[in-house]
C-alpha cells in the first residue's frame, strides 16, 4: 500500500488513518503480558516488579525482587527547564516533516539506504547551532567518551494523532551501539521486549563484523580492535529473561542505550504512554567500520568532518 496523506505506509498506522482512511485493519496488534512488567529505576539502576513506570518514584522503597539489567544509563535533569523552553522554542521555528505512526519529524544526517548497505553524505551539512551545546554536554558524561554525533533527529509525539512507534531494532549496519536520547516536554515511557524473530533483521549479522565500544564493566574500548570479541557476541544474554521491561522517559533526561538491550531487545513506544505532547532528540554515532582506520573510514570521515559543523537556524528559517 502506497503512503498515506497522514505519512503512514504498510502497517503503520495512526488515529487519522486509521479514521480517514481505513488503516485500522493494517495495525499490528501486539499482545502483553503486563504480569510480567518490570519497571526500570533510574535512581537504583534495578528493574522491579509492575506495569506503571512512575513506580520508580517510590525509591528507595520498591517492593519485590528486584532484577539486574545492564545496558541503560539515565541522566536526569540533563537540561534545565529554562533550556528546555528555549530549545523547543527553536525546534519549533524549524519546519517538521511527516513521519510514519503520527510522529513529524526534524532530521539531519546522512542519506542511508539500509537495505542495500549505502551511504551518501548528501545534502547533510552539520547540525543547527542552538543544539550544540547539548552535544559538548555528552563529554561531561564518562560512557559517552569518543561519542561523535553524526545523525540528530527531533521526533514529535502527539496523543491527538496517537502517535508511537512499533517494536524494532535500530540498524546495526551504520548505527552504533550507544543510542542516546533527550526527553523534553513530559514523561513517558520506552518499552523493552526480548527479541526472537529473523536474526537477519535490522542487519543484525553486521554487529558480528565489528567489537563493542562498551565493555562489560562499563570502561570504553575506543580501540576498535580487530581481535576483541564480536559486539553481538559480547553482549549475548547470559540467562534469557521472560519479562517486559519498562522505561521511564524522564522529562529533561537523556537516556543512553548500549550492549544487550541495543541488539538483543526491540524497543517502542506505545500509544497509551503518549499523553500530552512529547518530543525527543535522537542522536546516532557510525559503527567502527566507518571510524578511525575501519574498512568504510573514507566516507565515514567525509560525513564526521560535515557533522562538525553548526549552522544558524534563522537564516534557514528565513530562506524558506
Amino acid at each position: 500500500m502506497k503512503p498515506r496523506p497522514c505519512g503512514c505506509k504498510g502497517c503503520r498506522t495512526c488515529l487519522i488513518c486509521e479514521t480517514r482512511y481505513g488503516a485500522d485493519t493494517l495495525k499490528t496488534s501486539i499482545e502483553l503480558d503486563k504480569s510480567k512488567g518490570y519497571v526500570y529505576c533510574p535512581l537504583c539502576n534495578l528493574a522491579w516488579p509492575g506495569w506503571n513506570a512512575n513506580l520508580y518514584k517510590e525509591h528507595p522503597n520498591h517492593q519485590g525482587q528486584a532484577l539486574s539489567y545492564p545496558g541503560l544509563c539515565i541522566k536526569l535533569d540533563f537540561i534545565t527547564p529554562d533550556e528546555e523552553i528555549e530549545l523547543m522554542k527553536n525546534i519549533d521555528e524549524m519546519p517538521w516533516d511527516i513521519s510514519q505512526s503520527g510522529r513529524r519529524k526534524q532530521n539531519f544526517g546522512p542519506k542511508t539506504n539500509f537495505k542495500k548497505r549505502k551511504i551518501v553524505p548528501g545534502k547533510f551539512n552539520g547540525f543547527p547551532q542552538f543544539t550544540k551545546y547539548l552535544q559538548d554536554r555528552f563529554n561531561t558524561i564518562d560512557i559517552l567518551k569518543g561519542y561523535e554525533v553524526i545523525e540528530q533527529c527531533s521526533l514529535e509525539y502527539d496523543p491527538e494523532k496517537g502517535a508511537s512507534i512499533d517494536p524494532h531494532i535500530d540498524d546495526c549496519w551504520i548505527w552504533g551501539e550507544r543510542i542516546v536520547t533527550l526527553n523534553c516536554l513530559t514523561d513517558t515511557v520506552l518499552t523493552l521486549l526480548p527479541f526472537n524473530g529473523d536474526k537477519k533483521k535490522y542487519n543484525l549479522p553486521c554487529a558480528n563484523e565489528y567489537p563493542p565500544v562498551v565493555n562489560e564493566d562499563g570502561t570504553l574500548n575506543l580501540d576498535f580492535k580487530n581481535d576483541s570479541q564480536s559486539m553481538l557476541e559480547s553482549c549475548k544474554p547470559v540467562n534469557k529473561l521472560d519479562m517486559i521491561l519498562r522505561v521511564p522517559m524522564i522529562r529533561h533526561s537523556l537516556a543512553i542505550m548500549y550492549g544487550e538491550p541495543r541488539y538483543h531487545w526491540e524497543h517502542c513506544i506505545f500509544r497509551e504512554d503518549i499523553e500530552s505532547r512529547r518530543v525527543c532528540i535522537a542522536y546516532r554515532e557510525f559503527t567502527p567500520p566507518y571510524m578511525n582506520n575501519g574498512n568504510f573510514h573514507v566516507i565515514g570521515d567525509e560525513v564526521r568532518q560535515r557533522a562538525k559543523q553548526f549552522w544558524d537556524h534563522t537564516e534557514v528559517v528565513n530562506s524558506v
